[in-house]
């Protein structure tokens, strides 16, 4: 049989739907990933009685899994991370945020410590944890911090289908969660050389990819119409892409953003780099949502989410409204990615 990858998924806000996508998603996948589930025990077993009463979990502590615990393959099994108050569905409680951070930490640590091949999370609710006194503005930022790593690219992988075919449509960002007022001044030739080193690297390393082909978005309107409404691509913009290339990265560009997502020219890529969260992301999640993968490149690790957020709504609508697609397919990432890394 074929070795399982071991992969840690953090529920996310309890409140929210990732500890039911979570939940479905890792049942879902039994006998093809092992996951091992971060979360709130009490929580997910009440969940579990709720969705399927054949749903098997079992509490594990860490100590046992660093031991080479043999772990039953029709068993989910929880790391417990208990919740300070009692989680009710679409009301987050910021009493609880810490609790939701130690899930990351767990998962963090154990992948780093080889525990864990891998990790997924679902999503947070950003505000609650700030609402707790704890700064936060999202995954990536948080998990370079956690990895003392200098610099992370935050990438979105999907498909887009033309006619009777589809092909992959991947999506980095030059910069993530900012203000769109400091955008232009993130964008540094520095920071941008080494995000296309990262993209390239680890689309070799992660995804098989033997030249990955990468196009570049400018900043403004039409690519700043030579200059004519803005010189960031050609004083940032168009110096790094020829850097690049010189170092043997296939990067193009810059193209205006209105028309670098045509067939023809994606067809021919292997990533997109889109200068800020907005520019990029409304096609991609247009093309793929619900079924795309965030991807978190750079870290000394793999890392993969949803590709949307904590949908509070639905979840106090009850079990049983949320689409876990995407969930399934961050998995499956994941584990392809831990499989192409070990070779």
């Amino acid at each position: 049989m074929p070795v399982l990858s071991t992969i840690a998924i953090t529920t996310g806000e309890p409140a929210g739907i990732g500890p039911e996508i979570a939940l479905r998603a890792a049942w879902a996948l039994r006998g093809k990933v092992r996951s091992i589930l971060i979360g709130d025990f009490r929580l997910l077993s009440d969940l579990a009685m709720r969705i399927d009463l054949g749903i098997r979990l079992q509490a594990i502590d860490m100590d046992a899994l660093r031991g080479g615990r043999v772990l039953d393959a029709a068993i989910l099994h929880v790391v417990d991370c208990p919740l300070v108050r009692v989680a009710r569905p679409g009301q987050p409680d910021a009493s609880n945020s810490r609790a939701v951070l130690r899930m990351l930490d767990i998962a963090v640590e154990g992948t780093q410590g080889r525990v864990f091949d891998a990790m997924v999370t679902a999503p947070l609710q950003k505000s609650i944890i700030n609402d707790a006194g704890v700064p936060f503005t999202g995954h990536t930022e948080y998990l370079a911090e956690k990895t003392q790593t200098a610099q992370v690219v935050m990438m979105l992988a999907g498909s887009v289908a033309i006619k009777e075919s589809s092909f992959p449509l991947r999506v980095a960002l030059a910069t993530t969660h900012l203000p769109l007022k400091d955008v232009a001044s993130a964008i540094t030739t520095e920071d941008l050389l080494e995000t296309l080193t990262i993209i390239d690297r680890d689309l070799k390393k992660w995804f098989g990819i033997a030249s990955p082909r990468i196009l570049v978005c400018g900043l403004n309107p039409h690519a700043g119409e030579s200059g004519y409404l803005g010189r960031e691509e050609i004083e940032v913009i168009a110096p790094v892409i020829a850097v690049a290339r010189k170092q043997n990265i296939d990067a193009t560009g810059p193209y205006p953003a209105d028309t670098v997502f045509q067939p023809s020219l994606l067809q021919q890529a292997d990533c997109v780099l889109a200068m800020y969260h907005d520019q990029g992301l409304p096609v991609l999640k247009h093309a793929s949502f619900g079924s795309a993968v965030n991807v978190t490149l750079g870290l000394p690790m793999i890392r993969t989410s949803v590709d949307h957020g904590t949908a509070l709504d639905q979840a106090e609508k009850g079990i049983g409204h949320a689409n876990y697609r995407s969930m399934i397919e961050a998995i499956l990432l994941a584990a392809q990615m831990a499989a192409q890394g070990m070779k």
